[in-house]
């Protein structure tokens, strides 16, 4: 964490991991937290993930964003078939972006398909030496065979389009990718009806629990862990200078306002309430799948509720201190407003979007029907 903090600037100059976090994640074995063991990883309960990349985020958001995708894109490969996987684990590390938006086509060519599409939000992409894509596979004359999948392909079938200039999450590096006509074989495939379900492949090939959590939630509570991270480091950097902030034309210590204070009690009492809500949501589904049950879909829609409601409550929690933190959290050399910045990009992430994130909730309680494209 510390030396992700002392990292936290040159990391947003780069736009991409400095070499010496990537050399120390490398080291760490931190990516292969999730891999299975017969290919030489810890293949760890899923929920262990989480944690790690919450106290990351205390040092640097972007950078705990990235590092816990690739542990988690190091779970996705488990869900391959058994081939995919050998080819894939034998390079080590197996670092890989996957943007998962179907945003590619597939369309037949033998027993595979031939890919092309551009994809956003590649986040690693600039450490990558595999990547895994969303696609729509199936004939051009049959719109009703069409289905969405994953597809596995080495970088060197990729192009790197520069465009991640933004305001927050600098570090993720997270530009366009492009394939061109890339052929894909069968086994590097799995649809995507199965991942969300949790009956991929890889589900039946490893004998334990982490490979039947269904994809979204395991997404979206890993996504969600850099912002409540931040919230609490934000916390923790208000109270430091409670002691030490004398307030301009007062002349009194932040720490005698009373209602200053009170932000801090009620900060703490909020990110209480929300790491009690993960650990809830966490056992439910750790439950079900070591029953040898699938998730049914609306404990999946709560779980993504969940999710989105950390990132809101987190950066709500973000904005009570900072309007109470004066004008000097505005430096560039600040860490507050770096923390800021990087939570609302997080905030944008779709599986966060907490208006469709409460409507599939709710619909779903009720039994209702939603649209097959939702993602849960």
């Amino acid at each position: 964490m510390t030396r992700l903090a002392d990292r936290a600037q040159e990391a947003e100059r780069l736009r991409r991991l400095p070499p010496e976090t990537v050399a120390d994640m490398v080291e760490s074995g931190f990516t292969d937290l999730l891999k299975p063991a017969r290919f030489g990883g810890r293949q760890a309960p899923f929920p262990a993930i989480l944690d790690p990349v919450r106290r990351m985020a205390h040092g640097c958001a972007s950078s705990a964003w990235t590092i816990g995708f690739f542990a988690l894109h190091n779970w996705m490969l488990a869900l391959f078939d058994e081939r995919a996987q050998q080819e894939a684990y034998a390079t080590q590390p197996f670092l890989a972006p996957a943007p998962l938006a179907p945003t590619g086509r597939g369309v037949p060519d033998g027993d595979g398909v031939r890919l092309t599409g551009r994809w956003s939000w590649a986040t690693g992409v600039m450490h990558g030496n595999w990547i895994m894509v969303g696609a729509l596979c199936g004939p051009e004359d049959d719109l009703s065979a069409i289905y969405p999948a994953l597809a596995l392909l080495p970088m060197d079938d990729v192009r790197i389009e520069d465009v991640w200039h933004t305001d927050g999450m600098r570090a993720t590096g997270s530009n366009d990718v492009v394939v061109t006509d890339a052929y894909v074989p069968p086994h590097r495939l799995v649809r995507v009806a199965d991942i969300y379900t949790g009956t991929a492949p890889g589900a039946a090939l490893h004998d334990a629990d982490t490979y039947r959590w269904p994809m979204v939630p395991a997404l979206a509570l890993l996504a969600a862990m850099p912002a409540l991270g931040s919230a609490e480091r934000v916390a923790d950097i208000y109270a430091e200078r409670l002691g030490e902030r004398v307030l301009a034309y007062e002349g009194v210590k932040q720490q005698d306002k009373p209602l200053a204070v009170a932000r801090l009690g009620e900060a703490r009492v909020r990110l209480r309430a929300l790491r009690g809500l993960l650990d809830d949501t966490v056992d439910e589904i750790q439950t079900l799948v070591a029953a040898g049950q699938q998730v049914p879909r609306a404990v999946r829609a709560q779980t993504r509720l969940t999710a989105a409601h950390i990132v809101h409550e987190s950066r709500a929690v973000i904005g009570l201190l900072l309007e109470a933190s004066g004008a000097g959290a505005h430096f560039t050399d600040n860490p507050l407003q770096r923390i800021k910045r990087d939570v609302d990009v997080i905030a944008g992430h779709v599986v966060f979007d907490y208006d469709t994130s409460r409507e599939l909730a709710g619909a779903l309680t009720l039994g209702m029907k939603v649209p097959i494209t939702a993602m849960i």
